[in-house]
């Protein structure tokens, strides 16, 4: 099982490549052969998942319902824009340019640790992002860890 956590600076270079950080690196499963799945994610970032975890969103498609409209949608979603990468040795992945224009990505990335995968974002929207937050960390915490 792979896990991850914290977040990064980074940049992309012209042909498209993403540093991953050593730190994370450390903390890919063995069973995911250095070999990632990048999907389109939410609010504009792209997800990374090592192979093994990626298994597990799988499973998870298999299980939707195909007469539900909207588990077609998020099924073909997800997969339509996913592709297979493998770390290079420079420990780097390739991230087609459909999916840097996805997420507004022209030079530098802020990776994010998310547990079972890595968050890619342009650094601006994330920050966008947070500020668009119409709650403060600490009331949302309040609620998701609610008993």
């Amino acid at each position: 099982m792979s896990s991850f956590i914290g977040s990064y600076l980074y940049t992309v270079d012209a042909k498209g490549r993403i540093n991953i950080p050593s730190r994370m690196r450390k903390n890919i499963s063995s069973n995911a052969n250095e070999m990632f799945i990048i999907t389109r994610g939410y609010e504009e970032c792209l997800f990374l998942y090592p192979y093994d975890e990626w298994l597990k969103v799988e499973e998870s498609i298999r299980n939707l319902i195909s007469a539900d409209p909207q588990h077609r949608f998020i099924a073909r979603t997800l997969l339509e824009w996913a592709t297979e990468a493998l770390l290079d040795k420079q420990s780097r992945i390739v991230v087609p340019k459909e999916l840097l224009q996805f997420a507004q990505i022209k030079t530098d990335v802020k990776i994010i640790g998310v547990l079972d995968r890595i968050e890619v974002w342009n650094p601006e929207l994330y920050e966008s992002y947070k500020q668009k937050q119409q709650q403060s960390y600490e009331d949302v915490a309040a609620k998701v860890f609610k008993k």
